[in-house]
């Protein structure tokens, strides 16, 4: 298997731990790590994981406004084998993990695990509350996906100017009639990210409902329905509906084996979750009205385009062929990756830093 890894980091606090998650992660699959960082950290990484990934640049051909995608794309271009893990940086997979994503790929174009916090700080609990609930009407987002790249290629990559860029993916390949599959069981951790974190995307995660209207309006109408009740004094309808919360958090909980791997204690945190998200979705609302949420120094207004806009307008690569997948013909080495990456990176026409 291929392991595309694109990250874009400001300071180097994790270098040390994902160093020596690449170091075991290299013995079950050969990695990729598209690397957006400023320079003195590019440079630092280049020497960190020299002889365990193949580390290069966005291709500078792609100017998406969601620089992952440039990541993902680039990565997918020097991909080899058939069967590619794309994961975000704080994502951790194991042998096992990575084994079932192969096998799940020989049956499917698009492969959703579930992940789940390595440990659960308070605000990891709070978040997880999220979790558990879109296991209960179905399944979550993680941040990492299996994808066939064949597949990909001959869909010519997705649409990189959207802030939900996991189910852009996802809806593209469906678009195209590729065949997904959501293993509610394949449980791949993830690292929590901290506190000042947590609370940095709570309106940018509401922003992705915008992309899934009946959800988007579900949120809006929860303040004003607990407003009502709080003017009226009529207690009962706000306790019934934190108590359904924590009800259908559970129930997310306890499917496909979860109460392995998910507290207890984030159930509770379900009806402070649905709080939260109904406040920031207000929040959301009101930052698409202004032109988009701040991503990464820009703004982005669509959070994602819907399947049946994605069927009519055909393929990304005849809407924008810069941004068409072509799979390099070159694989790198397992004894010399730096070496050779770079070598790849000129025949695909990435360029390699200044």
């Amino acid at each position: 298997m291929d392991y595309v890894l694109p990250l874009r980091w400001e300071n180097d606090s994790g270098l040390g731990e994902l160093t020596a998650y690449l170091r075991e992660l290299r013995r079950h699959a050969r990695v990729i790590v598209v690397d957006g960082s400023p320079q003195e950290l590019f440079e630092r990484h280049a020497a960190a994981w020299r002889g365990l990934a193949a580390h290069v640049r966005p291709a500078r051909d792609l100017r998406f406004a969601n620089g992952k995608v440039n990541g993902v794309i680039t990565g997918l271009r020097l991909a080899t084998a058939e069967h590619v893990v794309i994961a975000d940086d704080d994502v951790r997979y194991d042998g096992c993990a990575l084994a079932r994503m192969d096998a799940l790929l020989a049956g499917a174009d698009l492969v959703r695990p579930q992940n789940h916090f390595s440990h659960s700080p308070w605000h990891a609990r709070w978040d997880t509350a999220r979790t558990l609930l879109n296991r209960a009407f179905g399944a979550d987002y993680p941040g990492t996906l299996g994808v066939r790249r064949s597949f990909f290629a001959r869909m010519g990559g997705y649409d990189g100017d959207v802030l939900f860029e996991n189910l852009e993916l996802i809806r593209t390949v469906r678009a195209h009639g590729g065949k997904e599959l959501r293993p509610l069981d394949l449980y791949v951790p993830r690292l929590p990210p901290g506190a000042a974190r947590f609370w940095s995307q709570r309106v940018r995660q509401a922003y992705d409902d915008l992309a899934q209207p009946a959800r988007m309006a579900l949120f809006l109408s929860v303040l004003p329905a607990v407003a009502g009740c709080v003017l009226r004094r009529r207690y009962g309808p706000v306790a019934a509906g934190a108590g359904v919360a924590v009800a259908l958090a559970e129930v997310g909980r306890r499917r496909a084996g979860g109460g392995r791997v998910f507290p207890r204690t984030a159930a509770l945190f379900a009806p402070v979750w649905v709080l939260e998200r109904a406040t920031c979705s207000w929040l959301a609302l009101g930052a698409a009205l202004c032109g988009g949420v701040p991503y990464a120094g820009r703004r982005l207004r669509r959070a994602a385009h819907s399947v049946r806009w994605l069927r009519r307008s055909g393929s990304l690569a005849a809407r924008n062929p810069a941004a068409l997948c072509e799979p390099s013909q070159k694989g790198f080495s397992d004894e010399r990756p730096q070496r050779h990456s770079a070598t790849v990176a000129r025949s695909a026409g990435i360029g390699s830093p200044p």
